[in-house]
């Protein structure tokens, strides 16, 4: 299955959970805003897709910085400098797909 086949799969997937959840959101009711369980399943449906792709991301760049490292020793301070940029970057980006997440379990 090709890459691109997958990421669509995976957005409509999220939309196809969300969708009905932020309709029955804006009703302006509270009673429907906490009578539905989607809305909590689309907040940890989405969280797990952040914590699986800022995983994926921080190995990727793990193992991108050990093999550059292994190939070139004198370069192991500025590629770990870099290396530990990068991880914050993705956890900051992490951090905020989370709080994205609560925010509309609430």
């Amino acid at each position: 299955m090709s890459k691109v086949l997958r990421i669509t799969i995976v957005v409509f997937s999220v939309m196809i959970v969300l969708g009905p959840t932020m309709a029955f959101a804006a009703d302006g009711t509270e009673e429907a805003h906490t009578s539905q369980p989607l809305i909590y399943l689309g907040g940890a449906f989405g969280a797990g897709l952040v914590m699986l792709g800022a995983g994926i991301g921080i190995s990727r760049i793990g193992a991108s910085a050990v093999e550059s490292i292994s190939r070139q020793p004198e370069a192991a301070a500025n590629i770990q400098t870099a290396m530990i940029i990068s991880a914050a970057l993705i956890e900051g980006a992490t951090f905020f797909g989370l709080i994205i997440c609560m925010l509309f379990n609430n």
